[in-house]
């Protein structure tokens, strides 16, 4: 499933993944890693909360699978993709390495980075969650609420466990959940806007970032807001072709479509 450009490059020239939550049971480690294997690109940006450092705090969880996304990046970094590990606040025991200039390979650790696309716009990467003010100054708050997802993602596993018996495709329920709940439904809006505004102050023309776990293209105050989704929900990466055009690949509806597994109508 590998993209082929108008210029007949194969690949993309960039893509970008957010919070895989490598450590957990939500994370859809063998869907990533086929992702990995199927798409190739020139730069791979690892835009926050790859790896769950509190979740594994706390407990810890590393099956073959999770470890396998590790050696699939490794692998791409080896035949000269360069990946940028841009930290999270799930991984933020990374953020005290990056004052060294820590560089594996290819593989470099920052807390935020400038990406410039094919037709010359200059994109601000970074995790998002310093623009989430429970993050940030109510730690103890979204530890709680944390938990709480964690519970709504189990829940997720045995309500699509039902769903691949029947023959129908992958569905969120927790991203059900959250674009229905009002309280959620605002929170988004107003960490799109945060995000933006930070970006327009700083003079990019968009900022790409994840956190949130929605994936959304849009323009808001006069630059792009780019998110990239994450692989615990919707399984989502957003990716530069190699003319600059952007886009939000859907990969669990890619390879049902793939495995021709017929779509749920609700009437």
């Amino acid at each position: 499933m590998t993209e082929t450009s108008d210029n007949n490059r194969p690949g993309y020239r960039t893509i970008w993944i957010s919070d895989v939550h490598l450590g957990t049971a939500g994370c859809q480690a063998e869907r990533l890693t086929q992702f990995l294997k199927d798409n190739q690109c020139d730069t791979l940006y690892l835009v926050g909360d790859i790896i769950d450092g509190w979740r594994l705090h706390n407990h810890f969880y590393w099956p073959q699978t999770h470890t396998n996304v590790i050696r699939k990046i490794l692998t791409k970094s080896k035949r000269g993709t360069q990946v940028y590990y841009v930290t999270g606040n799930h991984d933020d025991f990374l953020r005290k390495f990056v004052d060294y200039e820590l560089r594996l390979g290819n593989v470099h650790v920052v807390n935020d980075v400038v990406h410039e696309t094919a037709d010359g716009r200059q994109l601000f990467v970074i995790h998002g969650d310093l623009f989430d003010v429970v993050t940030r100054y109510h730690k103890w708050v979204a530890l709680v609420g944390d938990a709480a997802y964690t519970s709504l993602l189990r829940a997720n596993r045995y309500v699509n466990w039902a769903r691949a018996r029947l023959g129908y495709p992958y569905w969120s329920l927790s991203a059900f959940a959250k674009q229905r709940v009002k309280t959620a439904v605002n929170f988004i809006s107003e960490f799109e806007k945060a995000v933006a505004h930070e970006c327009l102050r700083r003079g990019f023309d968009g900022v790409v970032c994840g956190h949130i776990h929605h994936a959304e293209i849009k323009n808001l105050e006069g630059v792009t807001y780019y998110n990239s989704g994450d692989w615990v929900e919707s399984c989502t990466a957003l990716v530069e072709h190699h003319d600059g055009h952007m886009e939000i690949l859907h990969w669990a509806d890619a390879e049902d479509a793939h495995h021709n597994v017929t779509p749920l109508r609700v009437a």
